[in-house]
């Protein structure tokens, strides 16, 4: 492994893991790291499969084999399992849910969803299939099932068409969400994105209003207005779920390439510390919108149109980032400054040829 990965890698070859293959967790060896295309990925093993389903995988799909990650791992069985019970309760007994209902879905969606929405975008095989319970494997991706009592990987013969789950195309096709910016934000993602691309320089890091705090003064500033305690909960789910958004896409999906060399440094520095208490305001935005011209590859309006949320759901979560934008319009001319810029020194356009 290259000086250049291991400022980047999480995990060695060799190491037992957890890796994301559509919404579950399962037990895998990293076999290989490398960076392609300006990304760390890591060639993975899924324990107990046929080679054939080895694969290289971006890092945001992979995680540490510890006691925290296996609970997680167990939790996402059991939300699979209830969500697929609570779908087809849905389509038993449609147009009978309240209000309640619809913002415990949002509330919901974030601590379930948030961080692996991102890598069952990216995984090359995805189906939203669910098995039988008795005595076939855990639901999950793939087609097909096994009768043996070890869990088998999923195989593409003898797959049967259940027509309560949308097909793979379908699901692969699906319309971005739109997430409305307000116009006051819109010059500073055209300006955001002339600093970086065309005139060579680098947001200041660690921000000087990291994205943390940022969340925490929408949180203190809904509660101030006298929210009830439900809303006041979902304010805070929403800004968790922002938050983890932030942390897992950050890498992967909001950085230009002249910022690859800076975050790779900011990996080496703060290996332990989440991106949202380094990075500020303009890469937050970034995570909502993107300027036509930019090739910043995915936005949270692309994650949403993924999500198990229903039409009513799904309206009162943009209510609430659309909520969210407006209070960064509002308060814009304190987060958003041009002086938060520094021109790039010659050997970092060095690094970043």
């Amino acid at each position: 492994m290259t000086n250049q990965t291991a400022l980047f890698a999480n995990c060695v070859p060799g190491e037992r893991v957890l890796c994301f293959h559509g919404p579950l967790l399962y037990e895998a060896k990293c076999v290989k790291v490398a960076i392609k295309d300006k990304q760390v990925k890591y060639f993975i093993h899924y324990s107990g499969w046929n080679k054939n389903w080895d694969e290289w995988v971006p890092e945001s799909r992979v995680l540490k084999y510890v006691d925290t990650n296996l609970q997680k791992q167990k939790e996402l069985q059991k939300a699979n399992q209830e969500q697929y019970a609570e779908g087809k309760m849905r389509g038993a007994a449609p147009g009978k849910k309240t209000s309640g209902l619809q913002q415990k879905n949002v509330e919901v969606f974030f601590r379930r969803d948030g961080a692996h929405t991102v890598c069952c975008l990216e995984t090359p095989t995805i189906s939203t299939r669910k098995t039988k319970k008795n005595k076939q494997k855990t639901p999950g991706i793939g087609e097909g099932s096994s009768s043996s009592e070890t869990p088998q990987p999923p195989r593409k013969k003898r797959a049967r068409v259940d027509p309560t789950v949308e097909s793979e195309e379908t699901f692969m096709n699906r319309v971005e969400v739109k997430v409305k910016i307000p116009e006051e934000l819109k010059p500073w993602l055209v300006d955001d994105w002339d600093l970086i691309t065309r005139q060579k320089q680098l947001f200041y890091l660690p921000a000087k209003k990291n994205v943390d705090s940022i969340l925490e003064d929408y949180a203190n500033y809904k509660k101030s207005r006298g929210n009830t305690d439900n809303k006041e909960y979902a304010v805070n789910e929403v800004v968790a779920g922002i938050k983890e958004y932030f942390n897992v896409m950050l890498g992967t999906q909001l950085l230009y390439k002249f910022e690859r060399p800076q975050y790779a440094e900011i990996l080496a520095d703060h290996p332990d510390a989440p991106m949202s208490q380094v990075y500020g305001a303009p890469h937050l935005l970034r995570l909502f919108g993107k300027h036509s011209a930019s090739l910043l590859p995915m936005r949270i309006g692309a994650m949403l149109a993924y999500t198990p949320l229903d039409e009513k759901s799904l309206a009162l979560l943009l209510n609430y980032l659309h909520d969210f934008l407006k209070y960064l319009a509002k308060n814009s001319s304190t987060l958003f400054s041009a002086s938060d810029y520094e021109v790039a020194p010659p050997e970092y356009h060095r690094k970043a040829v």
